[in-house]
C-alpha cells in the first residue's frame, strides 16, 4: 500500500502539509487536489472563503485573499499575514495524559533541600575568565584522579565563559551574568561545586556567598593559592572532600512531575514543525500534566506568534509579562538598526512557509497546547509548574544556558540539519526532524521523527516515544551527546552591557 504523503497537523486544521510531492488529483484527506503540491507546501482540506483565516497547528496563519477551493494550493498568491495579529482561534487540548502517565516515576537524586536531580556531576565554576584554563586543568586532573574512586559521581565538569571583568559592576550585563553563574552554583545536577576566581576581577566571589552552605559548595582566588599550579594542587584536596560527600548520592524513585525540561530548536528544517517540534509538544504536554515544567524561550523566534501564546496565559498577569518581554525586544532590535519582524526567506517559501506566524508557529509547537503558567527573565529561577516561558535569544547555547541557569535538569533540542549540542549538567535529547539526517548522524540523533512523515508513526506516538526517553534519561540513560562529551564548551551567558 502507497504510503501517506501528507499530514494534517491538528484537529481544526483547514489545511494539510504535503510531506512529499503530490500530483494533481490525488487524494488528500478525502479532497483531490486542484494543482500539483510540493512538499512542505499546505493543501486546503475544506473551502475557505476570501478574508477568512487559514487554520495550521490548531491556529490562524493568515488570511485568503481570494476565494480557495478544497484541493486547491495555499501558498503565497492566495494567503497573506496582517500587520496586525489576528485573533487567537480556540486552542486544541493538550495531549490527554492517563492516570499512569501522571503516577510514573523515574530513578533521580534526592538533593538535601529536597529538589531532584537527573544527574550527580561535580562543577568546576570560573567566576571571570581569567580562571578559565585553571577551571579546565582542574577538571581535567579531578576526572583523571579523583572519578575512578567513585562510581556514583558523573564526572567534574568546567563551567568557563569569557565574562567577569572589564566590564561595570551594576547594570544588565552584571546582573545577568550573575544570575547565571548563581543559577549553575546551585543547580540540583550538580552534587557539590567548586567556584574559582582569580582575585581582582569585577565578578568577585564575594557575591556569591558558599554558593549555599556545607562541605560539597567552595570556591577561592587563584591568587590567594599562590598561582595556577598551586590552585589546581589546592583544588584536588578540596573536591576530593567534597567527592567524598557526592560519591555516597544513591538514585532514588522520584515522581516525573519534578523533571523540568528546556525545549530548543537548531538548525531547522521544512519538516521541523510538522514532525520533531509537535511531537516534543505532545511530551511537554504529558510531562505538565503530571505536574513537571516544560521550558519555552527564544524570545526572537516565537514572534509573530506570541499573541497566541499569550491567550494560553493562566492570568492577566502572565500574558502582561509575555507582552512586556516581547515590547523590550521590539526596543533592543530598533536600537541596533533591526528588525524581529522577519518574513520568511526565500527559502523557508520554497520549502513552503508562507508567513512570519506560520514560521513562529513551528518553533511555538515544542510547547504543546498546556495552558501557560508564568513567564520568566533570563536566567530566572523557575519555580512553577507546567509550560513556562523564559526570556532568552534565539542562539541556541545561550538560550539553553538560561534554561539551564534557571533549574532544568534536562535538555530536549529538536533539529532538522544536525546541530551537535551538550549542555552539562543537564542531560541533552537531539530529536531529528528527518529520517534521513538521523541516519547520516545517528552517534548524535536520539530519536528519528521522521518516521511521521513516512506514516510509520503519528505525532502523538513519537511523542509518547520521547515522553518514554524523557524519563528514561532522567533515570541515568545516556544521551548521545553525553556519551560523545558535549557539554564542556556550551556554557555561554547572554552578553549584555558595555565592554570596558
Amino acid at each position: 500500500m502507497d504510503r501517506q504523503n501528507w499530514i494534517i497537523l491538528s484537529a481544526g486544521d483547514n489545511v494539510a502539509v504535503a510531506t512529499a510531492p503530490i500530483a494533481e488529483g490525488s487524494d488528500v484527506a478525502n479532497v483531490k487536489t486542484r494543482q500539483k503540491i510540493d512538499a512542505g507546501h499546505k493543501i486546503a482540506i475544506t473551502d475557505i472563503p476570501q478574508g477568512m483565516p487559514v487554520v495550521k497547528y490548531g491556529q490562524a496563519i493568515g488570511r485568503t485573499t481570494a476565494d480557495v477551493k478544497a484541493g486547491d494550493h495555499v501558498h503565497s498568491h492566495n494567503l497573506h499575514f496582517e500587520n496586525d495579529r489576528l485573533a487567537a482561534t480556540a486552542n486544541s487540548a493538550p495531549e490527554e495524559a492517563s492516570a499512569d502517565d501522571k503516577a510514573r516515576t523515574f530513578m533521580g537524586y534526592r538533593r538535601a533541600d529536597g529538589r531532584a536531580a537527573t544527574r550527580n556531576y561535580i562543577g568546576i565554576i570560573a567566576s571571570v575568565n581569567c580562571s578559565t584554563t585553571v577551571c579546565r586543568a582542574i577538571a581535567d586532573e579531578a576526572n583523571r584522579t579523583i572519578l575512578p574512586h567513585y562510581d556514583g559521581i558523573d564526572g567534574f565538569v568546567p563551567i568557563v565563559h569569557d565574562q567577569g571583568c572589564g566590564m561595570s559592576s551594576t547594570g544588565d550585563g552584571m546582573n545577568v551574568l550573575h544570575r547565571t553563574l548563581a543559577g549553575y552554583t546551585r543547580h540540583v545536577n550538580f552534587g557539590g561545586v567548586l567556584m574559582i576566581g582569580l582575585g581582582c576581577e569585577v565578578n568577585q566571589l564575594t557575591l556569591y556567598g558558599q554558593s549555599g552552605a556545607g562541605a560539597s559548595k567552595r570556591h577561592f582566588n587563584i591568587q590567594d593559592a599562590g598561582g595556577s599550579r598551586r590552585a589546581v594542587e589546592r583544588a584536588m584536596g578540596v573536591l576530593r572532600e567534597i567527592a567524598a560527600d557526592v560519591g555516597r548520592e544513591k538514585r532514588v524513585p522520584i515522581s516525573v512531575g519534578e523533571i523540568i525540561i528546556g525545549l530548543q530548536c537548531g538548525g531547522s528544517d521544512g519538516f521541523s514543525g510538522i514532525t520533531a517540534n509537535p511531537a516534543l509538544g505532545v511530551a511537554a504536554d504529558l510531562l505538565a500534566a503530571a505536574g513537571g515544567t516544560a521550558i519555552l524561550s527564544e524570545t526572537s523566534e516565537i514572534y509573530g506568534a506570541e499573541h497566541l501564546l499569550r491567550s494560553r496565559a493562566v492570568s492577566d498577569e502572565v500574558a502582561k509579562k509575555l507582552d512586556e518581554k516581547i515590547a523590550w525586544w521590539e526596543d533592543y532590535v530598533a536600537l541596533h538598526g533591526a528588525s524581529l519582524d522577519n518574513n520568511p526567506s526565500p527559502g523557508n517559501k520554497r520549502g513552503g512557509l508562507t508567513t512570519i506566524l506560520e514560521k513562529s508557529l513551528g518553533a511555538v509547537a515544542k510547547g504543546g497546547r498546556s495552558p501557560l503558567t508564568a513567564v520568566y527573565g533570563y536566567a530566572e529561577r523557575v519555580t512553577a509548574p507546567g509550560l513556562v516561558f523564559m526570556d532568552t535569544p534565539g542562539y541556541d547555547p545561550v538560550s539553553a544556558t538560561g534554561q539551564v541557569a534557571g533549574g532544568a535538569n534536562m535538555i530536549a533540542f529538536t533539529t532538522g540539519r544536525g546541530s551537535c549540542f551538550g549542555c552539562r549538567p543537564a542531560p541533552s535529547l537531539k530529536l531529528a526532524s528527518n529520517s534521513a539526517l538521523y541516519a547520516s548522524m545517528e552517534e548524535d540523533m536520539d530519536i528519528d521523527c521522521g518516521t511521521i512523515v513516512t506514516g510509520d508513526a503519528t505525532i502523538s506516538g513519537k511523542g509518547r516515544e520521547i515522553f518514554d526517553l524523557i524519563v528514561e534519561t532522567a533515570s541515568g540513560k545516556k544521551t548521545k551527546s553525553e556519551i560523545f562529551g558535549y557539554g564542556d564548551n556550551e556554557f555561554v551567558p547572554w552578553h549584555l552591557g558595555a565592554t570596558l
